[in-house]
């Protein structure tokens, strides 16, 4: 009897521990912001898949804060007084995809910050103290999307760090409003052309020079969207001199002797096109750039399926040709977005990128079974109501209704009096073929008595 009781009284305590009291736990997320907290929780729900922990006054974590949350995936610690983070503290947490560690007070990213979160997709790091990141940091996110390091105040950056085989998938690198002044330009041509098109530089004190403005010219000339969306806050330096600065977006006569055709090597090439295709039909996408050999190896990514290679191919209706040409046998709607092919040279080193844009169209409706269809109805309707408001009703012959049955009616017949006023002769059983209803007053004799005729009897017509 007392096992029983044991075993209640420790799920009780393991249920008051999964959730602490000044937390808010609601299904598989847990909520500790704004708590007053200087030191994670002793006990946290480890079914956790969400942890907000933002708004607190923690200034410190240790090794193994997160160990029994293997579950975890989002982690918010915006709003703290993070100023380092202590070896392995996201042990046992390698399920992380987004790290929120933004407005804190860290100064240096560490390369042992981020060990072991090869999943991690969103790295939120921007209005911090941080003065360097170390080469390291971002060496293992193989599945980082988006780094934001934006409002620091970084006077540089491992760009080198970043390759098409270490960072496949990152597309967002957000470096604006810091303190960049000299960048190695070629180890910025050198970045895969994902990360160029997503780089954010704004809002920096870049210096005036050729190499700068070659590389910003290229990228305006292709359309991407961090130049189009902060065309002003694009400044750079002159004659050194931090308060002499111009747009060069929008003016460029400070740059009229420099050449940039030649100033971006082949790494950045791009060729860019558009494809309009109808759902269901088939498409081939080429890979031409400007590498001239033949010996390349090819890799295309596109919006549905990911990376695309000659041996990761597990679909039917996709094919890669050695020449890099890709081909959908029967595109759907969702194919639909932008298309990346690289083209690499091992030999040379070299690298040159294709861009296409595809478009899937469903197949247009015919016209019959709109447009013509709504005006033949609205014809017929039209014609119906004129033939009810303006024609005559038929007045043939042939069209005269027939006339309605006609309802007896009891009438009066004087030559039925004679059996009242004298007796009948004729047998009582006897009935007349055609008989009448007589209705009669009684008769006042002389004496002024009321005589009732004897043998009347009402007869119904028939």
């Amino acid at each position: 009897s007392l096992c029983p009781l044991l075993v209640l009284l420790c799920l009780i305590h393991g249920a008051e521990e999964s959730c602490p009291s000044i937390c808010l736990c609601v299904s598989d997320t847990v909520s500790c912001s704004s708590s007053g907290l200087a030191k994670l929780p002793l006990s946290l729900p480890s079914f956790s898949v969400t942890l907000d922990i933002s708004h607190n006054h923690l200034s410190w974590l240790g090794a193994g804060s997160f160990k029994r949350m293997p579950r975890l995936e989002n982690l918010r610690m915006t709003h703290n007084q993070l100023g380092s983070l202590g070896h392995g503290v996201f042990r046992n947490a390698s399920g992380l995809r987004h790290l929120d560690l933004s407005s804190n007070k860290l100064h240096v990213v560490e390369q042992h910050y981020f060990q072991g979160l090869w999943r991690l997709e969103e790295l939120l790091l921007f209005n911090n103290k941080i003065t360097q990141v170390e080469a390291g940091t971002l060496s293992g996110l193989s599945s980082l999307k988006k780094a934001y390091f934006s409002l620091n105040q970084l006077t540089h950056f491992p760009f080198f760090s970043i390759q098409d085989h270490s960072h496949p998938f990152l597309s967002m690198l957000d470096l604006s409003s810091n303190r960049l002044s000299r960048l190695p330009w070629e180890d910025v041509k050198a970045l895969p052309g994902l990360v160029q098109r997503g780089l954010y530089l704004h809002n920096n004190s870049l210096i005036c020079d050729c190499s700068m403005y070659s590389v910003f010219w290229h990228w305006d000339l292709r359309g991407y969207d961090a130049l189009k969306d902060f065309t002003d806050e694009h400044t750079c330096t002159t004659y050194g001199n931090p308060r002499v600065f111009i747009r060069f977006l929008q003016h460029s006569r400070f740059f009229h002797n420099c050449t940039v055709e030649s100033a971006v090597s082949l790494p950045v090439t791009v060729l860019l096109s558009n494809v309009l295709v109808s759902e269901g039909e088939g498409v081939r996408l080429d890979c031409q750039t400007s590498l001239s050999s033949t010996d390349l190896s090819f890799t295309w990514l596109s919006p549905s399926k990911g990376y695309i290679t000659q041996t990761s191919i597990n679909d039917t209706l996709i094919s890669l040709f050695p020449n890099g040409t890709l081909e959908i046998q029967a595109t759907k709607v969702n194919d639909s977005g932008l298309y990346v092919c690289t083209a690499v040279d091992i030999k040379q080193a070299l690298n040159a990128t294709r861009e296409v844009n595809v478009t899937v169209l469903l197949p247009a409706a015919e016209s019959f079974n709109t447009g013509y269809t709504t005006l033949l109805g609205c014809l017929v309707t039209t014609i119906c109501i004129l033939i009810y408001l303006y024609m005559t009703p038929c007045r043939c012959s042939c069209c005269k209704q027939p006339k309605p049955p006609a309802i007896p009616i009891a009438t009066y017949n004087p030559s039925t009096l004679a059996s009242v006023f004298s007796p009948s002769t004729r047998p009582q059983h006897k009935i007349q073929t055609d008989k009448r209803v007589a209705f009669m007053e009684p008769i006042i004799n002389e004496e002024g008595t009321e005589w009732i005729p004897e043998a009347i009897s009402p007869v119904l017509a028939q």
